[in-house]
C-alpha cells in the first residue's frame, strides 16, 4: 500500500511571509497577516478565498480606512494575554445566566423524579 504524501499540492504549500509595517497598510496585508500565523488564530498556510478580505467594501464603493486596517493590524497580533485582557467575554455582566440554566435543568429533573417516585 502507497503512502501519499503529507505535503500539501501547490497553492496550498506555500506559506506566506507577514507583511511589514507600514504607514497606509490595506486589507491584503492584514489577510497576509493571519495566513502567515502571526494573528495565532490558524496555522501558517495560504488559503485561497472566494472573496479576498476587503472585496465587499471595495465592491460597495468604501473600501476600508487605513487607519483602521492599521487598528485591526495592531490588535489582531497583540500577544492573546494582552488581548483577553482588552476583551470582556462573550458573556460580559450575565456570568450567573448559564450557571443559573444549568441549575434549572437540575432541579427540573429532580422535581420530576420526585413526582414519579411519590406517584408509584
Amino acid at each position: 500500500m502507497a503512502l501519499r504524501s503529507e505535503t500539501p499540492p501547490p497553492p496550498a504549500d506555500h506559506v506566506p511571509d507577514a507583511p511589514a509595517p507600514s504607514e497606509r497598510p490595506t486589507s491584503a496585508q492584514l489577510k497576509a497577516e493571519i495566513d502567515s500565523g502571526r494573528t495565532g488564530d490558524k496555522i501558517p498556510a495560504h488559503d485561497p478565498g472566494l472573496s479576498p478580505l476587503g472585496t465587499d467594501d471595495e465592491a460597495a464603493g468604501t473600501p476600508a480606512d487605513a487607519s483602521r486596517v492599521a487598528l485591526a493590524r495592531q490588535e489582531e497580533t497583540r500577544p492573546r494575554r494582552q488581548r483577553a485582557s482588552r476583551m470582556q467575554t462573550g458573556h460580559g455582566a450575565n456570568r450567573w445566566v448559564m450557571p443559573a440554566y444549568y441549575g434549572a435543568i437540575v432541579v427540573a429533573a429532580l422535581a420530576v423524579g420526585l413526582v414519579v417516585w411519590l406517584l408509584r
